[in-house]
């Protein structure tokens, strides 16, 4: 029996669903979340760590793969209700691919593209799933998520550079008049989850605020029926990994 998160999941591209985890499991992963950054970051690779400005360690705005560098988060990622979500709603196994730190620094931290993650991904069929989880209040002042809904059934858009640190690729012809009157905003407590589908379009506003950070995590699953291109991702990889050292980013 479908239930109501997986037909909206299937009808608009996503699902937002409140309080996914409470405030004593969104407290303990901020614990770990700042032992993680304390004793665990100092020893990763370069390009798996982001800064607004590399020189200023207050502006971390993105971590890599943290489940390949900590039992906490790998427990989180692998063995748990968001597996089980991505499971749910995707139909079908699932691997664990990716998980992310994100957080927009005040004043500095820039906005997120517009962009389909399934560009990214390389995936034939493109049946992935990305989960975003607030870890404090995240309004339109800081930069919540933006979805076009229905936006997965229609394919992938053009993309191209963007210049954007950890989301190196963005929409060309965002936003048409369409785009526009369609985007739904959606601001989020702490604990709060938001799935999208590989070919859902989102994006996000700079931190206009003069003082909030915008903390999250973000999980990437692929369907076990989803099979990526190697070969097109690695050169996709090594491109970009090229490129922010030449621009000294990482």
């Amino acid at each position: 029996m479908i239930t109501s998160q997986e037909q909206e999941f299937e009808d608009q591209g996503f699902v937002f669903i409140e309080s996914f985890q409470t405030p004593a499991q969104v407290d303990e992963i901020n614990n770990n979340l700042g032992r993680f950054i304390a004793e665990v970051l100092p020893g990763l690779p370069d390009e798996h760590v982001f800064y607004e400005n590399k020189s200023a360690p207050e502006t971390l705005k993105q971590i890599q793969r943290m489940q390949d560098y900590d039992g906490f988060f790998n427990k989180l990622m692998a063995d748990g209700p968001f597996r089980q979500l991505a499971e749910k709603l995707l139909g079908s196994e699932v691997t664990c691919q990716n998980m992310q730190y994100f957080n927009k620094p005040p004043q500095v931290g820039q906005a997120t593209p517009a962009h389909q993650d399934g560009y990214y991904f390389k995936l034939e069929p493109c049946e992935a799933i990305t989960m975003w989880m607030a870890l404090e209040p995240v309004d339109e002042e800081n930069g919540c998520v933006r979805y076009l809904p229905h936006s997965h059934k229609l394919g992938l858009r053009s993309h191209a550079k963007t210049g954007t640190l950890g989301f190196s690729q963005g929409i060309t012809d965002f936003p048409t008049t369409d785009d526009s009157s369609h985007e739904i905003a959606f601001p989020a407590n702490a604990g709060d989850l938001l799935a999208h589908h590989a070919l859902t379009i989102h994006r996000a506003d700079e931190n206009r605020s003069p003082t909030r950070t915008r903390r999250a995590l973000g999980f990437i699953y692929y369907s076990v029926n989803a099979k990526q291109d190697v070969a097109a991702w690695t050169r996709y990889q090594s491109e970009l990994n090229c490129n922010l050292k030449l621009q000294g980013k990482i």
